[in-house]
């Protein structure tokens, strides 16, 4: 009794698992495509929650980068350093007043036409027929998601 599989016949696999190796491809692509920018697809994410929230809060930007108030505190203060965000708090406690500032601005409109890039490169006409699949269903799930919220 030989306990050989049919070589024919594709491996069984966990949608999680396929997913979340395209992901890390995606990740991978982002951040070299970043790279030139001096960003990463964290600060890139951090950048764009406080430009698309203005007067967001540590704790909430916290929540909505799965990360401590300390790290974003410590993630704006870099931020803050390199001159794409400007941090108004008035002291510790109080509500933030973080907000992006011109040249975060044009950093988040280059880092666009990256992520852009990486789109046509990973899920556009030239890409493997199975990422398009995915990318064309990704696309068409959250369609109108903003509209109904």
């Amino acid at each position: 009794m030989t306990d050989e599989k049919d070589s024919s016949t594709p491996p069984v696999t966990s949608t999680s698992i396929v997913v979340l190796t395209l992901a890390r491809r995606i990740e991978s692509e982002l951040n070299t495509t970043l790279a030139p920018l001096d960003l990463t697809v964290s600060k890139l994410g951090l950048l764009g929650h406080i430009s698309g929230l203005p007067g967001v809060s540590f704790s909430e930007l916290a929540r909505m980068s799965g990360t401590t108030v300390q790290s974003v505190h410590a993630a704006v203060k870099a931020l803050a350093a390199a001159g794409l965000v400007r941090d108004n708090t008035a002291r510790p406690g109080s509500a933030s007043t973080i907000a992006v500032t011109p040249e975060g601005a044009q950093l988040l409109d280059a880092a666009r036409a990256a992520v852009a890039q990486v789109d046509d490169r990973m899920f556009g006409p030239d890409a493997d027929p199975i990422q398009r699949q995915v990318g064309a269903a990704v696309r068409a799930a959250f369609e109108g998601e903003s509209a109904a919220n």
